[in-house]
């Protein structure tokens, strides 16, 4: 069997383009060298979405987009998070082997922190114990199937870091039975900027989703935040949030002929918006078509979920079973 790639995704919002260059496609790609494993975060978004209704449509868009965007389940594992009753015993065990000062620094969990301070509030007012712990149920999630590899944005080399922590310090107490997994970060999409010209985040309500109808995505294209030079006026296209969004589109060649336009003159922000939109909405017309009819069956999204939660279930079982055999609650 080939190494293990796993990659999950919450659904807290509709997948945008910034989900699609960070995530979807790179995670997409390991499949040539790795046996890839895809699940949707619902218990890691239970930290935060409390509308049952709306996180139950968010699942099947999350899954629609996975299978309109390429992946087969038929090659790869596909599953719901939550169709995996061993994740949460496994997260208790794991637990009980993480230091509460690891948790205290991760990244998540600090900035809520912070926040509160910054306004003056009690350091953990409103702050649950599924965002403190996350950490410890994403550990889960990769080391359950004994993941070689995880797909990560920059933002998140924190949490394959506490992964490896928690998984050498069980080692460390009961010999080698779990595996220790390693982050792959594709260093070209680090970070891709939103409208605003900060890094695109459903928290920030600045991405362009993917899967938007036509309308509403050419009308989040033309937000995209800009200055107040001219068309003919010189710009810089290292420091503008529409040049960088054109460079994932855009083909080599009109690149660079946009390139010049902002180095010499004659770059129209409104123009090249327009272009920007045209440029996405034929990037992912096939994928468009096939979301919308996958959405229209959400019988058939239940199915593959199903069928991918039980070849995860078998490949967990021997870890989970190999843990309570090493800690004696066999």
């Amino acid at each position: 069997m080939k190494p293990i790639a796993l990659t999950g995704i919450k659904p807290t919002g509709l997948p945008h383009i910034g989900n699609y260059l960070g995530m979807y496609r790179p995670a997409l790609d390991l499949m040539e060298k790795y046996q890839g494993m895809y699940f949707v975060a619902d218990y890691h978004a239970l930290t935060t979405m409390h509308d049952p209704d709306t996180l139950g449509e968010l699942v099947y868009a999350v899954a629609a987009s996975w299978l309109a965007l390429g992946l087969d389940p038929e090659d790869a594992i596909f599953f719901r998070q939550s169709d995996i009753p061993e994740i949460p015993e496994f997260t208790w065990i794991l637990s009980c082997f993480t230091s509460k000062g690891l948790l205290n620094r991760a990244h998540a969990y600090k900035a809520a922190v912070d926040e509160n301070l910054a306004a003056n509030h009690d350091p953990d007012e409103g702050i649950n114990a599924g965002l403190y712990n996350y950490p410890v149920l994403m550990s889960a999630d990769i080391l359950l199937y004994g993941s070689d590899v995880v797909p990560v944005g920059l933002d998140q080399k924190q949490h394959i870091e506490i992964t490896r922590d928690i998984a050498e310090a069980f080692n460390r107490t009961y010999g080698n039975i779990l595996k220790v997994p390693e982050g792959v970060i594709q260093k070209s999409v680090m970070k891709v900027p939103g409208i605003d010209g900060r890094k695109m985040s459903k928290s920030y309500d600045n991405t362009i989703p993917i899967f938007a109808p036509e309308n509403k995505l050419r009308k989040r294209v033309m937000r995209i935040v800009t200055d107040s030079k001219r068309p003919e006026d010189p710009k810089d296209p290292e420091n503008n949030t529409l040049f960088t969004l054109l460079q994932f589109f855009a083909s080599p060649k009109r690149l660079a002929e946009i390139r010049d336009l902002y180095l010499h003159g004659g770059a129209a922000y409104g123009a090249l918006k327009k272009e920007l939109a045209e440029l996405i909405l034929e990037h992912f017309a096939s994928a468009r078509e096939r979301y919308a009819t996958l959405m229209a069956d959400k019988t058939f999204i239940d199915k593959v979920l199903q069928d991918g939660a039980e070849k995860a279930r078998q490949m967990g079982k021997p870890y989970l079973e190999a843990a309570r055999k090493a800690t004696g609650i066999d």
